[in-house]
This record gives structure tokens, C-alpha cells and sequence, in this order.
């Protein structure tokens, strides 16, 4: 399922969290055709949702260089509970190659202390 890593201790290991300068902001569209600034679209059953970069943005996006695969098991969950010990929300976008995790844009610098723990702690 197109390669990538499926061990959870390697994963969580080599996660490489980084933090992006953007701001990001998730929002609602009339718009069906591709949206060429949009970080990424996705179409619901309520309408289609745009995230993208936004001066005003309320959101901070992570990306976790590591190569997960998709059918990994348990680094969404790794990740989502080790913010949630700390009170962070976190959105996760599922990309071929990458995960990527939006959190509140005032607390961005504390998710990325807390996703460099989890990964230094499995080593």
C-alpha cells in the first residue's frame, strides 16, 4: 500500500515533526474544481472543506517526515494521545507518504516540544 514504514516503534523513532510558517485555516467552498492554493480539499456530505495558508488562520500544520505507510497501525493514535495529555487538539490529514497534523496556532511550538518527546522517548 504504497511502501512506507509499518512499525510503530520505528515510526514513532523517526517521526521528524516540522513545524510550517504558515497559519492554515479550514473553511467551507462553493468551488468544485481544484483549488490550486489549497493545502488540501475534502469533499463531505455537507459540502466540500478547502485547508489552506491564511493570514487569519487559527491553525498550525506539523508534518511528520517520516514515511508511514498507509496501512500502518497506531501513529495517529500515538500522536493524537500524546497531545491530548497536554490539552492540544490535533486534526491529522493522511497524505501517500505523509502525516500531517494541524493543531491551535497559539499552542504550535508546544505540539512540536511534545511530538520531538514522543519521538525521542522511542529511542
Amino acid at each position: 500500500m504504497g511502501g512506507g514504514e509499518r512499525d510503530l516503534e520505528r515510526l514513532l523513532r523517526t517521526l521528524e515533526p516540522r513545524l510550517h510558517i504558515d497559519r492554515y485555516s479550514f473553511s467551507r467552498t462553493s468551488h468544485s474544481s481544484l483549488d490550486a492554493d489549497a493545502f488540501a480539499m475534502v469533499r463531505e456530505e455537507e459540502g466540500l472543506c478547502v485547508i489552506r495558508a491564511a493570514a487569519d488562520g487559527e491553525w498550525a500544520r506539523i508534518s511528520l517526515a517520516v514515511h508511514s505507510s498507509l496501512d500502518a497501525v497506531g501513529l495517529t493514535a500515538a500522536v493524537s494521545q500524546a497531545l491530548a495529555a497536554e490539552g492540544i487538539s490535533a486534526n491529522f490529514i493522511a497524505g501517500l507518504r505523509h502525516d500531517h497534523v494541524f493543531v491551535p496556532w497559539s499552542r504550535r511550538e508546544e505540539a512540536l516540544e511534545v511530538l520531538k518527546g514522543l519521538s525521542a522517548a522511542a529511542r
